[in-house]
């Protein structure tokens, strides 16, 4: 339980960051360090010497912050324990970073990386814990189970629901955890150690492509690998130690100007825009779901306050960061072609094939991920289809190309179109009257697409004054590499 002492420490404490916060406009800190952390310091310097070397290396030391100040705990909080005469918690949430951090935790709720945890009942989320899994890892908190497949790969990125057990205790299938969209005990959302990593909150880390890489990679959002294909990400590699990326002062084109990392880009000062933590407002299309969206009704489907802000209006905030490095012709160019990939995608795979999935799935097992067509169509647009519009979005070509548009092409019609012809041969003659009916629709659907412009090619339907350019062109190559 918490003491007298600890209370007016408490008290005391905040009232000072109060005061010194407001008065400072932002800036915090205390003339010394409070007796309670003092004595926290007394043992952990011993007991862990690296998370005191880390404390000391960061801001929140020079600023006298120290543990009591971030790990106290009121004694009704759901995860708070008495600890030698005060009531602390062990996990530090956005909530508790707002008494100093407040426009940044309030930018930060506002965000989709706050909402991550989300995906905990999403179709991701079911291969993890059924597909994959099972309920074989028992917890106090999960007495009837859950998969380890979940807890240790999904949770890790997008974050864990935290149980709180006796006595403050966190279950182990959801701590550790710094997911970024985490769900704490106290209510709140996020981690803020998922990118400023702790004891040293280190700006320059959390400026690091590295840090997004934590979860921006792999096969269906390899961020991190397309930037680094990127010339931004050459750059970078070329670069690096020239960036200034410690500096508390970090605005492009006036600190730095030799490469651009993802924190630049998305969140970080230009000379005309402040450091903002809601990633999301710089970006022009969202490009998770099958079908590419603006990511105002990506806000509005979460409730989010960007719903308000148009995707012109962020573009607009993303080319000011682009026009620091580059002249308008260049940034105006880049955005005609991007969206040209992304209508190209939605319009020739993403809608037709959504289509033809909502019509071949009375013809399906009822099971999702039964099907060999649930996997067909879910790598096909949550693998492939996502790397070649994050491909064209961060200019990766290979990305775009080879793991992305080649990839969806193939699997469309190597794989996806064979097996609903499948479906149609198996049932149009189907003795059951709904699965003959739906094996007609689907057939009638199957042949508009494929008879339409895009898709004809697939039935020797090239139209002949195509297949004459295309011809011409295939000679003309030849001519102009021919040896002599």
């Amino acid at each position: 339980m918490k003491n007298a002492t600890s209370i007016s420490i408490t008290a005391t404490a905040v009232f000072l960051l109060t005061l010194i916060h407001q008065a400072h406009g932002g800036s915090f800190g205390l003339s010394e360090l409070s007796k309670a952390s003092a004595e926290c310091i007394a043992c952990h310097k011993e007991l862990d010497p690296a998370i005191y070397q880390q404390w000391g290396d960061s801001k929140h030391y020079r600023g006298n912050i120290g543990c009591y100040e971030c790990h106290s705990a009121a004694e009704e909080d759901a995860d708070a324990f008495e600890h030698f005469g005060y009531s602390i918690a062990t996990i530090v949430s956005p909530r508790d970073c707002a008494r100093c951090h407040q426009r940044e935790v309030a930018e930060f709720a506002a965000s989709h990386h706050a909402k991550a945890a989300r995906i905990l009942g999403s179709l991701d989320n079911r291969l993890a814990e059924v597909v994959e899994g099972n309920r074989g890892m028992v917890t106090e908190g999960f007495p009837g189970g859950v998969s380890a497949a979940a807890v240790n790969g999904c949770w890790q990125c997008h974050g864990s629901e935290v149980k709180v057990l006796g006595d403050g205790a966190l279950d182990p299938a959801t701590w550790p955890n710094t997911g970024i969209g985490r769900i704490n005990p106290d209510g709140s959302e996020g981690s803020c150690a998922a990118c400023h990593a702790r004891h040293n909150f280190s700006a320059e880390q959390a400026r690091h492509p590295d840090t997004c890489g934590k979860c921006h990679m792999g096969p269906d959002h390899p961020q991190k690998e397309i930037y680094y294909e990127s010339k931004h990400g050459i750059a970078f590699t070329a670069n690096k130690d020239k960036l200034n990326m410690g500096r508390a002062k970090w605005i492009v084109g006036e600190d730095y100007f030799l490469a651009p990392t993802c924190a630049t880009c998305h969140m970080s000062a230009t000379k005309t825009q402040p450091v903002t933590h809601d990633v999301g407002m710089r970006i022009s299309w969202n490009n998770r779901p099958i079908v590419s969206i603006r990511p105002e009704v990506a806000d509005a489907k979460l409730g989010l306050p960007g719903k308000d802000v148009s995707w012109e209006t962020r573009r607009e905030n993303m080319q000011d960061v682009c026009l620091n490095c580059h002249n308008n012709q260049w940034v105006d160019n880049f955005y005609i072609q991007y969206d040209a990939l992304i209508e190209l995608y939605n319009g020739k795979f993403a809608k037709p094939g959504k289509a033809l999935m909502a019509l071949a799935k009375p013809l399906l097992k009822p099971a999702t991920f039964s099907n060999k067509l649930d996997y067909i169509w879910f790598e096909l647009w949550h693998h492939e289809g996502r790397r070649a519009r994050h491909g064209a979005s961060m200019m990766g070509p290979d990305y775009t190309q080879w793991h992305g548009m080649y990839e969806v092409a193939k699997r469309f019609y190597v794989e996806m179109v064979p097996e609903l012809e499948e479906l149609v041969h198996r049932y149009k003659n189907d003795s059951d009257p709904q699965k003959a009916k739906a094996a007609a629709a689907l057939e009638k659907k199957l042949d508009e697409v494929l008879n339409s412009t895009d898709h004809r090619w697939y039935l020797n339907k090239m139209p002949p004054e195509e297949a004459a350019a295309r011809k011409k062109a295939t000679e003309d190559f030849k001519k102009r590499y021919e040896r002599n």
